[in-house]
């Protein structure tokens, strides 16, 4: 009688598993924030992914990296993702990221998950000129970045950063922003997400001249920065930076600072605070627009959910 009974338990089970397993592929995912995928997201002005699973290309175009160290696959937030030790990607001209034009406004959102070291800043993503042409790290036009050396190995705490650079007015002007400063929960909110995955967004919009940083789908940059002007020769006036105009051509680095190190060859050499990125990427997105709070949420619940 008690086999008997261990059979029918046995069949029961293996057809509900067999029943759900068939519902699960029969049946679409509900939609998020009313898309579909994370790539209905901005799909016009999305230029570029790098969904790292288990390729190192960039999806849209193809382009694989030039020089690949340090790095594997691991799980990521959504499939793979891109781990590194002590390592980084270098990736020659993109096209979609090379004209003069390419990102008036820009947001770059990706997944990473990375502790501190208290010694150095680790640069995730950065858009910057050719290998001779680029003269220092913050000549842009883009770093997305943590400053991962500024509390103990053993904090939780991230400092997330971000900077731009552009060429409109013919010489270079930056412009970034930082959670620090001033009143935390007023001015800037905290991230306590090292060492776990989390959702990191820079966004600049050239119209308003402001840019701001999320984490998990939740500003956190200090809201006194975020409107960055200039002022002109000749003039008293501060003015808005403005829409970024890139120097082509531009190169792709991952995980890594333009310097002589990761073959930068006009550029200087490593600096004491720089450092390879030792940590996880995942779903890395550029797109040539400030993206919507919606879109920026939608994003992260993509991600969140594993999709």
């Amino acid at each position: 009688m008690k086999k008997t009974i261990s059979y029918l338990l046995v069949g029961v089970s293996a057809l509900a598993m067999l029943t759900l397993g068939g519902c699960s592929k029969s049946s679409s995912l509900p939609p998020i924030g009313g898309y579909n995928t994370a790539n209905d997201v901005a799909p016009a002005n999305l230029l570029a992914h790098w969904s790292f699973d288990n390729t190192n290309n960039e999806v849209i175009s193809g382009t694989a990296p030039t020089t690949a160290t340090g790095n594997s696959f691991v799980t990521g937030q959504v499939g793979q993702a891109l781990n590194l030790s002590s390592g980084y990607l270098l990736y020659p001209t993109i096209t979609a990221l090379s004209s003069a034009n390419a990102f008036p406004s820009v947001t770059v959102s990706l997944w990473v998950k990375i502790s501190n070291n208290g010694t150095a800043q680790t640069n995730l993503f950065g858009i910057t000129q050719a290998l001779a042409a680029q003269k220092d790290w913050n000549t842009g036009p883009l770093n997305v970045y943590v400053e991962t050396g500024n509390h103990k190995a053993t904090s939780d705490t991230l400092q997330v950063h971000s900077d731009f650079a552009t060429y409109t007015t013919g010489s270079v002007q930056n412009g970034d922003n930082v959670n620090a400063y001033g009143t935390a929960g007023t001015d800037f909110q905290w991230v306590t997400s090292g060492g776990s995955w989390m959702h990191y967004v820079m966004e600049y919009d050239g119209t308003g001249s402001n840019i701001d940083l999320y984490v998990n789908g939740v500003i956190v940059s200090n809201n006194k920065f975020r409107n960055r002007t200039y002022t002109p020769a000749g003039s008293t006036t501060a003015v808005g930076i403005g829409v970024i105009t890139v120097t082509p051509p531009t190169q792709v680095i991952i995980g890594g600072w333009p310097n002589i190190t990761t073959g930068f060859t006009g550029g200087s050499a490593a600096q004491t605070w720089q450092t390879l990125m030792t940590g996880s990427l995942d779903e890395v997105r550029v797109y040539s627009k400030a993206l919507s709070t919606t879109e920026i949420g939608a994003l992260y619940s993509f991600g969140k959910a594993g999709r």
